[in-house]
C-alpha cells in the first residue's frame, strides 16, 4: 500500500447506519477520528434522521434519502466553520443518527401506590398499569435535552424517564377525569384519551410524541377490595331473600286454597294479608290511620285476629309474623 493510498484510508466516504436492532434510538456513526472527504456520500434510510454536529453546534440535518456532503449541501455546517465556497478539503463533524421509527409495547407502572380523590371513597390508593407508544419528532431537541453526547442510547433509557412522567401525572390526570374507581374500567379507554394530553405537555421538551396511551389494569387496596366484595355478597342475599319471600307467600296461598269450608275462606283472606305482610317487609311502613271507631270495625278486627291466630296454630304463620300483625291491629282497637 502505497502512502497516498493510506492517507485516503484516513478519510470517510461513505456514511450510512444499517439498524440490526429493536431499540436504539440514537446511533453516533463511528468515525474512529478520520475526517469527511469533501463530496462523501450519505444515507439517510426510512425511519432515520442525520444530523450533523460541530464542536457542540448543530450543523444541517438530512431526512431519508442519499446526500452528498458538500459546501453547497451543508449551508448550516459551512457557516459554523466559516468556509467559503469551493471548500474542497476534509472536515471534521460528528454524526448523529436518530430513529424516528414508532417505539410499541413500552410499559408503565406505578411502582407504590398513588393517592386519588375519588367522588364515592373520598380518598383512595391506587396501583396501575399499561402501554404505551412513542417515537421522536424533534432530532436536534431530543439529542440537546435528552441525549446529550451519548453516542448510543437505547429506547429502555428514553421509557425509564416517560414512565416517571407518566406517574408522576397519574394521579392529577385521574382527578380531572372524576371517575369512580368502580367505574374505572368501564372507561380505560375514555380516560387514557383524557390523560394523553397531560402526558403529551411533558413529552414536548424532549421532542418526543406520545403515540397511544393504554390502560390495561387498575388495582385497588386490599381492604377496599374485600368491602367491594361484601357489598357484592349482601346484594346477592337480597335478592335471595326476596325470592324466598316470594316463594313461600306463594305456598302459603296454595295451602289455604286447599283448606275446605268456612275456615279455608277467611284462610284464603289471612293468606292474602300474609302476602301483603311479607311484601311490606322490603317497602316502608305506610303511616297508621287513626284507631277505628266504629264497632263494627272493631269486631272485624278481633275476628281477622282470631283468624290469624288460628293460622298460626296450624303452621302456617311464624310466631314472629303472628305477632308482627297482633301488633297491627291491637294499635287499631
Amino acid at each position: 500500500m502505497g502512502i497516498f493510498d493510506f492517507i485516503k484510508n484516513e478519510f470517510i466516504e461513505v456514511i450510512d447506519w444499517v439498524d440490526d436492532t429493536t431499540d436504539t434510538v440514537i446511533y453516533k456513526f463511528p468515525d474512529k477520528g478520520d475526517k469527511i472527504m469533501n463530496g462523501a456520500q450519505m444515507t439517510v434510510r426510512e425511519s432515520q434522521v442525520a444530523v450533523l454536529m460541530n464542536e457542540g453546534e448543530f450543523g444541517d440535518m438530512y431526512l431519508p434519502g442519499r446526500h452528498e456532503l458538500t459546501t453547497s449541501n451543508m449551508p448550516i455546517t459551512t457557516t459554523l466553520k466559516s468556509w467559503k465556497y469551493l471548500f474542497d478539503s476534509p472536515f471534521k463533524v460528528d454524526i448523529y443518527y436518530v430513529s424516528t421509527r414508532q417505539f410499541t409495547n413500552l410499559k408503565w407502572g406505578t411502582s407504590n401506590p398513588i393517592i386519588v380523590r375519588d367522588p364515592e371513597f373520598k380518598q383512595v390508593r391506587l396501583r396501575s398499569f399499561g402501554t404505551y407508544t412513542m417515537r421522536v419528532t424533534d432530532p436536534k431537541k431530543f439529542i440537546k435535552e435528552f441525549a446529550g453526547t451519548h453516542p448510543w442510547v437505547r429506547v429502555e433509557s428514553v421509557s425509564e424517564q416517560l414512565r416517571n412522567v407518566i406517574v408522576s401525572k397519574l394521579a392529577e390526570g385521574l382527578a380531572e377525569a372524576g371517575v369512580s374507581v368502580l367505574d374505572l374500567s368501564a372507561n380505560f379507554t375514555e380516560i387514557g384519551e383524557k390523560l394523553k394530553p397531560v402526558f403529551q405537555k411533558e413529552f414536548d421538551i424532549w421532542g418526543i410524541e406520545l403515540g397511544q396511551f393504554f390502560i390495561e389494569n387498575v388495582t385497588l387496596p386490599e381492604e377496599v377490595e374485600k368491602m367491594l366484595d361484601k357489598t357484592t355478597q349482601l346484594n346477592m342475599m337480597a335478592d335471595k331473600l326476596n325470592q324466598f319471600n316470594q316463594m313461600q307467600g306463594g305456598i302459603a296461598l296454595e295451602n289455604l286454597s286447599n283448606n275446605p269450608g268456612a275456615a279455608g275462606m277467611a284462610g284464603m283472606g289471612a293468606g292474602v294479608i300474609l302476602t301483603n305482610m311479607l311484601q311490606q317487609q322490603q317497602q316502608p311502613a305506610a303511616p297508621q290511620s287513626a284507631p277505628a271507631a266504629d264497632p263494627n270495625e272493631k269486631q272485624k278486627l278481633l275476628d281477622l285476629l282470631k283468624q290469624l291466630g288460628e293460622l298460626k296454630a296450624q303452621g302456617i304463620l311464624t310466631e314472629e309474623e303472628f305477632n308482627q300483625k297482633k301488633a297491627e291491629i291491637l294499635g287499631k282497637l
